[in-house]
Parts: structure tokens; C-alpha cells; sequence
């Protein structure tokens, strides 16, 4: 029997996600920021990790915003087949960033491209962004929020390589990724998770940049093997930049490479770097086919 989710139970569940995502960083984060902490050579840059680590806990514990930025709110839904969607999905997360910003979980942030008017409760045109995905295989439906904090959009890059720059092995591809971590240096709020778009048109390449950061866990392996190998070397080499937590220097400047690509046209190859701060505000909710419900920190 197909279970119909209608507007209240759709609301309900991403109003729990939401909350939890603005008042805490994902489990998976709070790991790798507590591992780099005990391999951190540099005394100050230990304290500022601990920092971070004490600010994110107190958040938790005391059910506060993580962060001032609200970030922008990104969701992704996946559907299984024993499951439809009885309301307008765009609708619903809509109402549910209002009400979490009326409650005081983020800060109205969200305005007009041109005018700069702000709406005052983080709605608008086309916010959220939402990604549906369609798994005959998945017994729940599940909702991703991510809040990605938007200084650290201002050093994202894209490049569209014509087939000669793309070099032997990615060449020229990991270059460009270096390069875009160089000229970022501090201004990401590092530690930082490099989210890396390749193929596709560049609108796949960006999405898919997005994604590799706000729907996997950071401490994961890409399935594929020749990326998660290029994940490690690029994760590797940007800890030896000396960049740094808020850049202050150090050995961690990034907890987490996560590359996703789409096979592209013979004639460009699209690539987009994302970065994303240490604030991993990214929380999971599920329907069941029972109808029980779960919330996930990561």
C-alpha cells in the first residue's frame, strides 16, 4: 500500500530536521574536527579547533544556533515508490524556514538579487533549493536539510577545461582545485569541506558540488575508486598548504575532499569547487512505510 504524505506530516518532519540542523553540526563533522585536533602540531591552531568543538556542543546542548549566518538552505528528497507526495513540496519547505526564522533558529537573511530587499523570514523566489530523487529501491522517504554558510560561497570557482587542459590523470583539473584553495586561504571559515563538481554542463557540475558536501557523510569513501584516490591526494596536499583553522596557520585546513562527477560532452569538461565551513549544519529526516519516524544528525 502506498503510504500519501500530505502537507501536516511533511512539515512536521522537516521542522524537527531543520531545527536540529541550526542548533548543531552533523556527527560526522564533530569527528573529524575532534581528529584533527589531536593531530594538530600547532598550539593555536589546537585552541581554535577546541573552540569550535566547545561552540558547536554548547549549541547542541542548549538549543541555540550554531552560527550567526544562517546559511542557505539547500534540500534534498528521495522518494520510494511506495510513497507519494500529496502537497507541494517547494510549498511546505517554505513555511518550514519561515517558521524556524520566526522562532529565532536563523537569522532573516534572504533577499531580493537585485533590490536587496529582505523578505524578513528567509523566504523567496526559488528558496529553498529542492532536489527530488526518484528510488525504487528506498523503503522511506527521506529529507536532507543543509545550511551552507554563504562567506565561504565567496570563493567558490568554475572553470569549463577544453579536453587539452584537463592534462594526464586530471592534471590540470587538480591544479585548478589547488589553486581555487590557495586564493581561498582563510576566508571559508576552515577547516573547510571541498566540494568538487566535475562533467556534466556546468549547472550539473554545480549541483553535483553541492551535493558532494550537503548528502554525503564527510568522513565517507566515493565508491568510485579512481576519485576516492583523488579525494585523498587533494585532501592530503590542502592540509600541507599551512592555511589552517580561520587561517591562522596549522595543519588543518580542510577536513574533507568529496568529489561527484557525470560523464560530459566530448568537446568541455565543466569543473566547480564549493567550499563549505567547519559549521556542518546538515541534519536527515525519514518516513517510514509504517509511518514511524526518525531524525538523523548524520
Amino acid at each position: 500500500m502506498t503510504l500519501k504524505i500530505d502537507e501536516k506530516r511533511l512539515f512536521d518532519l522537516c521542522h524537527s530536521v531543520l531545527k536540529r540542523a541550526a542548533t548543531g553540526i552533523s556527527d560526522d563533522c564533530a569527528k573529524l574536527l575532534r581528529d584533527a585536533y589531536e593531530r594538530e602540531r600547532l598550539d593555536s591552531a589546537r585552541e581554535m579547533i577546541a573552540t569550535m568543538i566547545k561552540n558547536a556542543e554548547m549549541a547542541r546542548s542548549m538549543g541555540r544556533s550554531v552560527c550567526q549566518s544562517p546559511g542557505y538552505p539547500a534540500a534534498y528528497v528521495k522518494l520510494g515508490s511506495e510513497f507519494t507526495l500529496n502537497c507541494d513540496v517547494k510549498k511546505v519547505l517554505s513555511n518550514v524556514i519561515s517558521s524556524i526564522t520566526k522562532e529565532g533558529y536563523l537569522r532573516p537573511s534572504m533577499v531580493h538579487p537585485i533590490s536587496r530587499k529582505n523578505t524578513g523570514d528567509n523566504s523567496g523566489v526559488n528558496v529553498p533549493s529542492v532536489e527530488v530523487d526518484l528510488d525504487h529501491k528506498s523503503e522511506f522517504l527521506e529529507v536532507i536539510l543543509s545550511l551552507k554558510g554563504c562567506g565561504a560561497e565567496l570563493f567558490g570557482a568554475a572553470k569549463v577545461f577544453t579536453p587539452a587542459q584537463i592534462g594526464q590523470g586530471g592534471a590540470g583539473v587538480k591544479r585548478f582545485i589547488l589553486e581555487t584553495i590557495i586564493n581561498a586561504s582563510g576566508g571559508p571559515c576552515p577547516p573547510t569541506a571541498i566540494g568538487v563538481g566535475i562533467g556534466g554542463q556546468i549547472h550539473q557540475a554545480a549541483s553535483l558540488s553541492r551535493r558532494a558536501v550537503s548528502t554525503r557523510r564527510w568522513d565517507d569513501l566515493n565508491p568510485d575508486p579512481e576519485f576516492a584516490a583523488w579525494e585523498s591526494e587533494l585532501l592530503s596536499t590542502a592540509n600541507m598548504l599551512g592555511i589552517g583553522p580561520s587561517g591562522i596557520g596549522g595543519d588543518t585546513t580542510a577536513l574533507a575532499v568529496k568529489v561527484e562527477y557525470a560523464y560530459t560532452h566530448t568537446a568541455i569538461l565543466p569543473v566547480v569547487v564549493n567550499f563549505h565551513c567547519w559549521v556542518a549544519r546538515r541534519a536527515r529526516g525519514r518516513i517510514y512505510k509504517d509511518g514511524s519516524v526518525e531524525v538523523l544528525s548524520w
